[in-house]
């Protein structure tokens, strides 16, 4: 299926530049959102409720591909939609549920399914199964990423510059890993570890999502798996308060409200990647790793945030495969399918070169 026309839904902090960085490399791209985006963009853009599926058929009927930008509890109606249009589907989704129900549409689905194609899961997947496959054997699969202000404040050490939800929710989620060899759900919010990077020190602690499907397609081949999110010491322990003790937990809308209002995003923000893989090349017992801190970006006229160009361009970048044939053309995509070379090669990939 040749890609012309996509379709962006969800103009965001995010959406807002998938939609940029496409109409760099497609003929036609096209947003969707309830609100015109804050400031002007460089492609056409209609204005309607997202999750009406009249207003969603009515989008995508003209369209080749659609990526969606939006919450995660919002994705799978566009999910749907692209299904019944028989189109090409990509998210930056890590809700497990939402990527489940997506798989399952998948084996019938005339297009390509790639949800979990942002930062994480999505670009530190692709990384981290980059630097597995050059072992004959694993033991240890570590994925640790971060998106911080680089000047925090505060005993939190921190600010939304990504969608609260979807942080709240991988804040309450349990979070599946591979442990002594077993895949099994182990509680968000622990496993707290500290880690130096260039001398200064992080702590890092279990959310879900991060992995994607890789604890399926490494298990029975790997002794640990696990993902970790980086923050400033101390963030781990707040949120674990605030959650459990104040029973917040139960009531998110709230939790989320607060949050919004304490910690606006700041400008200058970075990005922590760092994959760490212990194993076997031949006889001999090796270790590889991946680290970069990523910041703030000047494209096509105006700075975007680490945390948007990261997560956006890994999404446009796996567009860009699709449509040139390096990935497949139908079904399912798992993120540690996707070669980190060729995704490196496309315009948008190699903006983290």
């Amino acid at each position: 299926m040749t890609i012309k026309h996509i379709g962006v839904v969800g103009l965001g902090k995010v959406g807002s530049l998938v939609g940029t960085l496409l109409h760099a490399v497609f003929p036609v791209v096209e947003g969707l959102d309830k609100h015109a985006p804050g400031e002007p963009v460089h492609f056409d853009v209609v204005t309607g409720e997202v999750t009406d599926e009249k207003v969603l058929d009515n989008f995508l009927a003209d369209k080749d591909a659609v990526v969606s930008c939006l919450p995660w509890h919002l994705n799978i109606k566009v999910a749907e939609a692209a299904y019944r249009k028989g189109i090409h589907y990509f998210d930056l989704t890590e809700d497990v549920p939402t990527t489940a129900a997506i798989r399952e549409m998948a084996k019938t689905h005339k297009g390509v399914m790639a949800p979990q194609c942002g930062l994480a899961p999505g670009f530190i997947g692709i990384v981290g199964a980059n630097l597995y496959k050059r072992f004959t054997k694993i033991r240890d699969v570590e994925l640790r990423v971060g998106a911080l202000p680089r000047y925090p404040n505060g005993l939190m050490g921190y600010s939304f510059t990504w969608s609260p939800a979807g942080v709240i929710n991988e804040y309450i989620n349990d979070c599946e890993v591979i442990h002594n060899g077993v895949r099994k759900m182990v509680p968000a919010l622990d496993g707290t570890e500290v880690i130096n990077i260039e001398g200064q020190e992080f702590e890092a602690f279990s959310t879900s999502g991060g992995l994607g499907t890789m604890c399926e397609t490494l298990e029975g081949k790997v002794d640990t798996l696990n993902y970790k999110t980086i923050r400033y010491p101390g963030h781990c322990r707040l949120m674990r308060f605030m959650l459990y003790e104040l029973l917040l937990k139960n009531k998110r809308q709230l939790i989320e409200d607060i949050l919004t209002e304490a910690k606006p995003p700041v400008l200058q923000d970075v990005v922590y990647v760092y994959a760490a893989i212990e194993g076997y090349k031949g006889d001999k017992l090796e270790r590889e790793e991946f680290y970069n801190a990523y910041h703030p970006k000047h494209i096509q006229g105006k700075n975007w945030r680490a945390i948007s160009w990261t997560t956006a361009a890994s999404v446009a970048a796996v567009v860009e495969m699709v449509a040139d044939g390096k990935l497949p053309q139908q079904g399912f995509i798992k993120q540690e399918e996707i070669p980190f070379d060729a995704f490196m090669q496309t315009v948008n990939g190699a903006l983290y070169q």
